[in-house]
């Protein structure tokens, strides 16, 4: 890696967009995206932005490849990497949710889920036996077609679950995107990362 003077981690997507849009907002001055197939955009000494998948987004930061990322709670909540949380940005709100078919009461012994660290906790904490499964693609089928008798799941619309023929049981989590820092990182680079943490808190209105 090239030296920046500060390299954040973003998801890519939308919310690429809205936290680009936010950062800015707070006084960042970042590099222009002009290559839409480039995953790092930035100058040597520069803000660097690194374009990544959501669950990768924990990792880079919490290993000090970046300094700062942003990110889904309910990404955070399944990464099992400890990382400083700061600020609640408010945007890409969303929630993890229990979810099966219609009128089905049977015991849980197989959920799917892209969030199996998250799942494991919670079938722990509530005292449930269940094989967990991790799946990366449609999670919905696994429940439609039997593959498992409950998927843990994010929620936004219900429109996915509605169109699948099924139903939201509970709402395990709420989401939203937050600023996540590398601990190292709030120590080194105190002068830059302090006044960043208090405009995001501070801003008016949100995004």
């Amino acid at each position: 890696m090239r030296r920046y003077l500060l390299t954040i981690a973003l998801p890519k997507g939308r919310m690429f967009q809205e936290a680009y849009a936010v950062l800015k907002a707070a006084g960042l001055e970042l590099p222009p995206v002009e290559n839409e197939r480039a995953l790092l955009h930035g100058k040597e000494g520069g803000i660097a932005l690194l374009e990544l998948r959501n669950k990768d987004v924990p990792v880079y930061v919490d290993l000090g490849i970046a300094e700062v990322g942003v990110v889904g709670k309910d990404v955070l909540l399944d990464s099992g990497r400890d990382l400083f949380e700061p600020v609640d940005l408010g945007f890409g709100a969303c929630r993890l949710s229990l979810i099966r078919r219609p009128g089905d009461t049977s015991p849980i012994r197989r959920i799917a889920t892209k969030y199996p660290l998250f799942t494991t906790r919670l079938l722990k904490e509530r005292g449930w036996v269940a094989d967990v499964v991790e799946l990366s693609g449609n999670i919905e089928l696994a429940a439609v077609t039997g593959l498992a008798d409950a998927v843990v799941d994010v929620v936004q619309t219900g429109a996915t679950l509605r169109a699948a023929g099924l139903v939201e049981v509970e709402v395990l989590a709420h989401s939203t995107a937050r600023l996540i820092v590398n601990r190292q990182a709030l120590k080194l680079k105190r002068s830059l990362l302090k006044p960043l943490i208090a405009k995001l808190r501070n801003r008016d209105g949100g995004p």
